[in-house]
């Protein structure tokens, strides 16, 4: 594929996503470009933040702004697998049993505070993520396309929550921090938020649309050089001291899988679609790396003596692996 712009039909759906949005979220840029990101590639999103900053309210109006369905899942320690994948109920008019649909059921799932399921409600959610369909008793469902799971979870409460298991968090395409806005978008949020009047946001995409623009996202220009290049980055993960970070090794206790090569892939290319390119720079992977790595590089507890997160590994690692 030769280095042409993105077709402007796509480029200005995403712009219009992205404007729309932002009618209600003021700032979260970073945000709110990687959940566009799981948007066009297909790939599930975490969110990680304190209570109010806008995490629920992003996935909502992302929602609200495509012509699709969408069903917000509040997550909590009672929570059985019926409850979000459906159950069999008995027909009088026909004395069968027919399959009740549950809330799983949509195009985007908001999993608001995933972390307070207990492990079977977990085990269920990990089936529809990877799989892309459900069981309800002996019968197999596939999925409606896209189908997008965004979760939050908080990282400060403990009380009542069951962390996430590695193969859960590992079906989560990014991990995003999400952090506090600035002064002046502190100010913005008042002067819109505080009248408590709901913003209108217009419908501006189609499912359609949204498979269309992951289609060319798959087809977009990667040179092989690139390919080498998230190769060693995933692979420093778990062999640090083949780019010269000896003394990182003692702080790895996994690295990533094969699976976050691939991720690291589909979210470069997604981001350079969003930056206007059909080709794919190292700019895009270094900029994808943080949140593609951060929840698949696991530390040792010698890293966690000394303070050391996954985030400052992955940091040494990019400026460790040569740049083609």
């Amino acid at each position: 594929m030769t280095s042409r712009a993105v077709k402007a039909p796509d480029a200005a759906i995403t712009t219009a996503v992205v404007e729309e949005v932002g009618k209600r979220v003021v700032g979260q840029e970073a945000m709110v470009e990687r959940l566009l990101v799981g948007l066009l590639t297909g790939g599930h999103i975490l969110l990680e933040g304190v209570p109010g900053l806008a995490k629920t309210l992003a996935v909502r109006t992302l929602a609200e702004v495509i012509r699709t369905t969408f069903q917000r899942i509040q997550f909590t320690p009672d929570l059985l697998p019926a409850d979000i994948i459906g159950t069999m109920i008995f027909d009088q008019r026909t004395g069968e049993f027919r399959p009740k649909r549950g809330p799983l059921f949509a195009n985007i799932i908001l999993a608001d505070e995933i972390n307070r399921a207990p492990a079977k409600v977990q085990a269920a959610l990990l089936e529809a993520m990877q799989e892309k369909q459900v069981t309800i008793g002996n019968e197999t469902h596939a999925l409606d396309q896209p189908f997008l799971v965004l979760a939050t979870q908080n990282p400060i409460e403990q009380e009542g929550t069951y962390p996430l298991p590695e193969a859960q968090l590992d079906r989560f395409m990014l991990k995003v921090f999400v952090g506090y806005p600035s002064r002046d978008e502190e100010k913005e949020i008042l002067w819109r938020m505080a009248g408590g009047q709901e913003i209108p946001v217009s419908r501006v995409a189609d499912p359609e649309d949204i498979l269309s623009i992951r289609r060319q996202i798959a087809e977009l220009y990667m040179d092989q050089k690139i390919v080498d290049y998230i190769v060693d980055v995933v692979r420093a993960t778990r062999e640090p001291q083949t780019v010269g970070l000896h003394e990182v090794r003692p702080l790895i206790a996994y690295g990533a899988s094969p699976r976050a090569s691939i991720y690291l892939a589909q979210a470069a290319r997604a981001h350079a679609f969003l930056r206007g390119r059909a080709y794919v720079v190292p700019e895009d992977v270094k900029a994808m790396a943080p949140d593609v790595l951060r929840h698949r590089v696991l530390l040792t507890f010698e890293a966690e003596a000394e303070d050391v997160i996954s985030d400052g590994v992955i940091a040494k690692i990019l400026e460790a692996v040569d740049v083609p």
